[in-house]
């Protein structure tokens, strides 16, 4: 072979390349609509898993992951229904935890359950203490026959354990001489710009200008700023316009044309490699918010291109307009902290606003140290964030009656009061045995992340719970078939609401887990923000100028931002890399780099460089406030009111979907709303009849039209 056809086969690889990228975009396409039919197949009376495996090409596992109404649990004898008054929450309920004596690799062995116990639901820091009722033996229940065999889950994704023994015992530990500390300097501010590339509007200071930007691209937006703003600019919002989509049509995934857009030459700049310890060098390829940073070749002038959409939706708002709601931004929070200084976006901005809230002196005067590595991989792994769920016919009727956007305002807000403090403490099931009843509890509804087997109880008819793992990446599904039974991880509120649901407990069998000491590491950070939110907030609703209003809306909208993605910034996945390669260096490109695009000049490709030494590192954080906001989408109690809201607290079957921070019910409920973080907002009503959507884009589109309904 010689250099020539060397170079043509190297040519034939990258275009057989993108065609399987296709063919796989196809499948995936396909795949989806298999299941679509698979479910409405499921709808009818008499389908059986056994004859639609074979026509989908699927085992029968698959077909129930698919469509769970079609598992053999579904034709032995129906549960009786739960009393009337079933649906109010308790005063006393029988909490079925067990302890798993056996390996766990022989799930479904019986476990020692727990005596019963009398529980208060604690619904924030002043709560009452959970007091355990004396031990009454349960009634013997008369055999009739065996038990019979608990339902499994079909196909889900495999969750780790932790080690048995001393190497287990070893990720109990912090990383050395890594911590969250207490800056001792001040945030540079960065001279912006806002650009509008639609209109070509560029808002500087109190500049108003119009840009002539025929193609939007990178470098027509960078010379064009320049030549307006010779003094240097060092951040360029983008407030609309999406300039980096203008070649969608021409690429086949989204992140291609981005990257494309982002990597595109452009005389006199290069991408920016960093500076200092500044460690967010080179572009960051999104398909909706990406960031690009350059630099340029003949002098020390760095800038970045971003997207306002990291911090808001401007929709609607002019560039001034913008600028005015980071100006407000900017204000309300120096009035609780005088360095604050707005950075690239609000996840920084929000992690940095935390670290100068790190106490000096006490406990943690020398910081909040970072877990090990392996425990750090252990929570990536194993807890989920927002739950994201669509339940469609035969849960729901084909018809809804109606649908009901409930949505929690400014909800992880209402969850950063308590969290883990400290290193963490390994309960074995051995452990969890040998404790008090009132320390089982008080384990139970601490700062903790469970390894357990769940039972969904027999005569369940609402909604799952706790979430189990799912076949794709990080993927969850919430299991609700009575009788089923499988193997997950659970952050404590999750764990104590399946206990002390208002229906009936579930089993909760405990394999492992982790618990920290209740610390308060967050609350002074949280505290401040949910008062500049208030205040924003407050403007937004009384301001007499129109343009102020919403300036002060957006305004309220980015510290919802600061607190949602600097609690998402604690959670440090692994880090991805994106880069590019000349088409002449290509064997320069890393051999654990996965190529995501390539043009004919350059290459664009990833690669995962796992956890780096981040001092403010803190999964177990985002691990506890997530479980929280789950939990409260089921239950969730109304000190104020006395009353208790939430998914469970709907009738079954009413239930349409969950979309993190929102519940979607066929009928409107009578809950409470004050205002305040966490309290359940009526966003949108429609009276149907209504088909069930049955795809996240249809149940986007009736969420849309019962907003419009709702304001007219």
């Amino acid at each position: 072979m010689d250099a020539k056809t060397y170079t043509a086969q190297l040519a034939d690889l990258r275009a057989l390349r993108e065609d399987i990228k296709k063919t796989q975009t196809a499948l995936v396409r396909l795949q989806g609509e298999r299941a679509r039919q698979i479910t409405a197949l499921a709808a009818y009376a008499k389908a059986k898993a056994e004859r639609i495996a074979p026509a989908a090409g699927l085992s029968l596992a698959d077909v129930v992951a698919i469509a769970p109404i079609l598992a053999p649990d579904r034709l032995t004898t129906a549960p009786s229904p739960p009393e009337p008054e079933a649906v109010g929450r308790p005063t006393a309920a029988n909490i079925p935890v067990a302890v798993a004596e056996e390996p766990l690799g022989t799930p479904g062995a019986p476990a020692p359950a727990l005596p019963s116990r009398t529980a208060t639901p604690p619904a924030g820091p002043e709560a009452p203490p959970v007091v355990p009722a004396a031990p009454s033996p349960a009634p013997a229940a008369e055999k009739t026959g065996p038990d019979p065999a608990p339902a499994r889950l079909g196909e889900t994704r495999p969750l780790p354990s932790i080690p048995e023994g001393a190497a287990g015992d070893e990720w109990f530990t912090h990383t050395a001489n890594l911590a969250s500390t207490h800056p001792n300097f001040t945030q540079q501010a960065r001279s912006t710009v806002f650009l509008d590339t639609t209109t070509g509007i560029l808002v500087h200071r109190d500049r108003i200008t119009r840009l002539d930007l025929p193609t939007a691209s990178a470098g027509e937006i960078l010379e064009a700023v320049f030549r307006t703003v010779p003094e240097g600019v060092e951040r360029i919002y983008i407030t609309a316009g999406d300039p980096w989509h203008a070649q969608a049509d021409r690429h086949p995934f989204l992140k291609d044309a981005v990257a494309a857009w982002l990597n595109a030459p452009i005389p006199g700049w290069r991408t920016d490699t960093g500076r200092g310890k500044d460690r967010m060098a080179g572009h960051f390829v999104h398909a909706r918010n990406p960031v690009g940073r350059y630099q340029h070749v003949n002098n020390e002038q760095h800038v970045e291109l971003r997207s306002v959409g990291e911090w808001f939706d401007t929709t609607g708002a002019e560039p001034a307009v913008v600028r005015d709601a980071f100006v407000l931004l900017w204000k309300a929070l120096r009035a609780h902290w005088p360095d604050a200084v707005l950075m690239g976006s609000p996840s920084q901005t929000g992690r940095d606003l935390w670290t100068r809230t790190i106490p000096t002196k006490g406990q943690f005067a020398d910081g909040y140290p970072v877990l090990s590595e392996e425990l750090r991989a252990l929570l990536h792994t194993t807890a989920g964030q927002g739950r994201t769920e669509l339940i469609t016919p035969p849960r729901v009727p084909e018809k809804l009656p109606g649908l009901v956007e409930y949505d929690r305002t400014f909800a992880y807000a209402k969850h950063t009061w308590k969290s883990g403090v400290g290193t963490p403490q390994r309960v074995t099931a051995q452990r969890f045995a040998s404790w008090s009843e009132k320390e089982q509890t008080k384990a139970l509804f601490g700062c903790g992340h469970w390894h357990i087997r769940v039972t969904v109880p027999p005569t369940w008819n609402h909604v799952g719970i706790l979430p189990a793992p799912a076949p794709g990446d990080r993927a969850w599904r919430y299991p609700h078939t009575p009788g089923t039974t499988f193997t997950t991880w659970a952050g404590g509120p999750e764990v104590y609401t399946a206990l002390t649901n208002p229906l009936t407990p579930w089993k909760i069998e405990i394999l492992d887990g982790l618990l920290w000491a209740d610390g308060k590491p967050l609350d002074d950070w949280s505290k401040k923000l949910k008062e500049a939110w208030a205040g924003l907030a407050a403007q937004a609703n009384l301001h007499g100028d129109p343009e102020q209003r919403l300036a002060a809306h957006l305004a309220s909208r980015a510290v919802r931002a600061l607190l949602l993605y600097g609690i998402g910034a604690f959670a440090q996945r692994p880090r991805t890399v994106t880069g590019t390669t000349p088409r002449t260096h290509e064997r320069d490109i890393p051999t654990d780099a996965v190529i995501i695009g390539f043009d004919n000049d350059t290459i664009t490709w990833q690669r995962s460089t796992g956890f780096t030494r981040d001092p403010n590192a803190h999964p177990e954080w985002a691990a506890n406030i997530w479980s929280g906001a789950r939990a409260a989408l089921l239950s969730q109690r109304m000190r104020e009111d006395n009353t208790y809201v939430g998914a469970l607290h709907a009738q079954p079957g009413t239930v349409v979907a969950f979309r993190t921070d929102a519940v979607y019910l066929t009928e409107p409920q009578n809950w409470p709303y004050h205002g305040q973080p966490g309290d359940y907002l009526r966003k949108g009503h429609l009276t149907g009849p209504i088909p069930a959507p049955a795809t996240e884009d249809a149940l986007l589109a009736l969420r849309d039209q019962g907003r419009t309904t709702q304001e007219t």
